[in-house]
């Protein structure tokens, strides 16, 4: 076992572990690390625990020192000069034409980088901008290509719950995220309607998914037929959650009527129509498809 503390250097960042050492770190102090980057300022958001060595990637960088005032002012300072340097990047992004949105910037504790964050549809060559931006900020520039996501992020906003999206608010890493499970969750795979502020799929598609996926394995699908306590039928309809089923089923006089059971009430016969696994004029197989850019 190694002991470790968490650390994020953003809010709802990525955490890292570091080795404490001899210093007496917390939960919810702030400290001063040696990362890959340089000298950061961090939050630590998971006080002292021992780990496997199989969970952590060795060696760990250790924690230089709790924060102290100085520290709290530098990064202050440096968060007021990025405010400055996102302006003066955009204008010189304006100055040389190139088709990129500029989205933040940060300074490294140390001062010894400053990185700006952007996104664009394709390649940039800013190699021009970041000699203006090196003659400017006489330090080292770093132009970091973003996706939407990580836009979204950095960013932030409503969803379309109500509440801050998700990327800002807590979540650390971004979960994948397929179409696969707004059909598994009987949601509507209309675009508008389970897309984020990102474009793509929301995250909280991925919340409940296994919980689905454990309920679906004792449910029925879509167009099995199946034996009820009414007769042979089909499904035409499933509600995972309730753990019913609607099926459409052939009465002894030949008539045909629906009706709603329980999915340990039916049993399957092996047997599948295909009839009713269509959406509109579209089967799964080409319906996924046209979603699949939002993944």
């Amino acid at each position: 076992m190694v002991r470790v503390v968490g650390v994020r250097f953003k809010k709802a960042g990525k955490i890292y572990y570091f080795d404490p050492d001899v210093i007496e770190v917390a939960h919810n102090d702030f400290v001063i690390v040696e990362t890959a980057r340089g000298i950061e300022f961090g939050h630590v958001v998971i006080g002292p625990r021992d780990v496997p060595e199989e969970e952590i990637i060795l060696p760990l960088k250790k924690v230089l020192r709790l924060a102290t005032d100085e520290d709290f002012e530098v990064h202050r300072s440096n968060r007021a000069k990025a405010k400055e340097a996102i302006e003066t990047c955009q204008r010189k992004v304006e100055e040389h034409g190139l088709d990129m949105k500029l989205v933040d910037v940060e300074y490294t504790f140390d001062n010894n980088k400053v990185i700006f964050y952007f996104t664009a549809d394709g390649r940039i060559d800013f190699r021009e901008l970041v000699k203006d931006l090196a003659a400017i900020f006489k330090t080292r520039i770093e132009l970091r290509q973003i996706g939407v996501r990580d836009e979204a992020k950095m960013v932030g906003g409503v969803g379309p719950c109500g509440q801050v999206v998700c990327c800002a608010k807590f979540l650390g890493e971004f979960a994948p995220v397929s179409i696969k499970m707004a059909k598994e969750q009987s949601l509507s795979l209309n675009p508008t309607k389970i897309s984020g502020l990102c474009g793509r799929l929301m995250c909280c598609l991925k919340y409940e998914q296994d919980t689905y996926e454990e309920l679906l394995k004792t449910m029925p699908s879509v167009g099995a037929i199946v034996m009820t306590p009414q007769g042979k039928g089909v499904i035409i309809d499933t509600y995972t959650l309730l753990q019913r089923v609607k099926a459409k089923v052939r009465l002894k006089d030949g008539t045909e009527d629906i009706f709603q059971f329980q999915a340990d009430e039916i049993k399957a016969t092996g047997k599948f129509d295909p009839a009713y696994q269509r959406y509109g004029d579209k089967h799964d197989d080409e319906l996924l498809e046209d979603f699949r850019s939002l993944e």
